[in-house]
């Protein structure tokens, strides 16, 4: 199944369900905290490279977030019901 691009609005809303910060998913994804920023201020998908959207999309998925394409009513997210939470620093 074809993983579809990531927008800006879905890893800011990623970022929001599991309480991290761009700090936060840099870490996570081994990124610069100022590629996170820099991807979420886009307008329409991202500034990353497919690598470093690949990094982002392994760390929010490994903690819980489900990408949802598009289906008429936009992409989005959620958690799973199993998802792990960071704790909020």
């Amino acid at each position: 199944m074809k993983k579809h691009v990531l927008s800006s609005a879905q890893i800011r809303a990623a970022r929001a369900l599991l309480r991290w910060s761009a700090a936060d998913l840099a870490n996570e994804s081994a990124l610069g905290a100022n590629t996170i920023r820099r991807a979420e201020v886009a307008e329409d998908g991202t500034s990353l490279t497919a690598a470093n959207e690949l990094a982002v999309r392994r760390a929010l998925e490994a903690a819980g977030v489900e990408f949802i394409d598009e289906n008429g009513g936009g992409p989005g997210v959620r958690l799973r019901k199993s998802g792990k939470e960071k704790p909020r620093k």
